[in-house]
């Protein structure tokens, strides 16, 4: 018989997954803060350095919808064999977190007041590829496989 859909675990070895990352991720910026002596920022909130990090952050995000509404219509035109991987949405969404995030690092070594935030930034950066790369190239580490 031929099933469609996931399957009866996907979802608890999805949120145990999830959870794991979330909670690395957590740690990891925990332990990081309290080494470098850096304050917490808010949650969800836009942590600019400056009115110029402002504009930067906000023509960068723009110039990313456009380029996802744009790479979303080229590539749904297209054979789903034929597609063109850099106009992916994901792939697209993730080059928007690595550059904004490198832009964050630059505009805190100039400007920001503790200098060790810049470290915090490219730390998390560094931990994100990593982890990135570690789920991509294991397959989910054999989760979902």
């Amino acid at each position: 018989m031929i099933y469609f859909g996931v399957g009866s675990s996907f979802w608890i070895a999805f949120f145990l997954l999830l959870f794991v990352v979330w909670l690395l991720f957590f740690s990891f910026t925990a332990i990081m803060r309290k080494i470098l002596n850096v304050e917490k920022k808010k949650l969800f909130s836009y942590n600019h350095v400056n009115a110029s990090h402002k504009k930067m952050d906000w023509t960068i995000r723009i110039v990313f919808i456009i380029a996802i509404i744009a790479g979303s219509s080229i590539n749904i035109s297209r054979h789903p064999s034929d597609r063109i991987l850099f106009l992916e949405p994901y792939v697209l969404l993730f080059a928007l977190i690595f550059i904004t995030e490198i832009i964050t690092a630059i505009m805190e070594w100039k400007y920001a007041e503790n200098k060790n935030a810049y470290i915090l930034t490219i730390s998390q950066l560094v931990l994100f590829a990593v982890v990135l790369l570690s789920i991509y190239s294991t397959d989910f580490f054999g989760l979902f496989g």
